[in-house]
């Protein structure tokens, strides 16, 4: 029997992978901030939950009946996640799959893995509650800028203004990467371990965003040529060998 799963945060990336989640037949609940958006949430066969991580209440104990929970919201308030795990561990939940980011590596102009140094951010601070919680199995997916439908690159950088690290690499995933590999960690039960996941091409900024310009009839791409051009290029070879995956958006200079 497939597990129920609970998605925490149906925004831009948790509602399209509740939605995916539900046509392959899960038992999925979805919480939302947002009053107008539980319609929504119901017509993707989900059921809905308004909840508010900086102020949970009772509604809570019903949205983590479920085996899984992916925590898929922006917030980094490190009370708020220290009171949701209080209520996990008296909830159904066994396993959490937490969305984290790439962003917590140095630019150290190297190749980095999930072994490479990190900054000390609140987010580090937050996947390490989960990590260090004995009665939780979870695992963090750290993936790189996230782009494709409505994020689109050639937007990520005003018009007018200058691009720092020119010469620095590009590291992105596709939003159907994103859901195809929370699908497979889930297919293939992959707890307890830290994961990083972005395309495989890295290419410099520079081309990159000159060419995602171009697409949107931006001729003119300015670039601060005196930036430092730091740098991180992620590794994703740990998740490809442990899922066997193979990206659908693998070079971003074709996408």
């Amino acid at each position: 029997m497939k597990p129920k799963i609970s998605i925490l945060g149906c925004g831009w990336l948790g509602l399209p992978l509740a939605s995916k989640l539900a046509s392959d037949d899960y038992i999925v609940r979805g919480s939302t901030t947002s009053i107008s958006k539980l319609d929504k949430l119901k017509s993707e066969n989900i059921t809905p939950f308004l909840i508010d991580i900086n102020n949970l209440d009772d509604h809570i104990s019903g949205f983590l009946n479920s085996e899984i929970l992916i925590i898929a919201i922006t917030s980094k308030n490190i009370n708020d996640y220290k009171n949701l795990l209080q209520h996990i561990e008296t909830s159904q939940i066994k396993k959490v799959l937490f969305v984290s980011s790439t962003s917590v590596y140095e630019n150290s102009n190297l190749i980095v893995t999930e072994e490479s140094s990190t900054k000390n951010t609140q987010l580090l601070y937050i996947e390490k509650l989960f990590i260090e919680n004995k009665k939780i199995k979870t695992t963090i997916i750290r993936f790189g800028g996230l782009f494709g439908y409505n994020r689109i690159p050639g937007n990520f950088i005003p018009l007018n203004k200058k691009m720092e690290n020119p010469e620095g690499f590009v590291n992105l995933i596709h939003r159907d990467d994103c859901i195809r590999i929370i699908e497979q960690l889930i297919l293939k039960n992959v707890w307890n371990t830290i994961l990083n996941a972005c395309a495989d091409s890295h290419p410099k900024r520079r081309d990159f965003y000159t060419k995602e310009n171009l697409k949107l009839g931006n001729e003119n791409t300015l670039f601060n040529e005196n930036s430092m051009n730091e740098y991180k290029i992620i590794s994703s070879e740990k998740l490809k060998s442990i899922l066997d995956y193979n990206f659908k958006y693998s070079n971003l200079m074709l996408y």
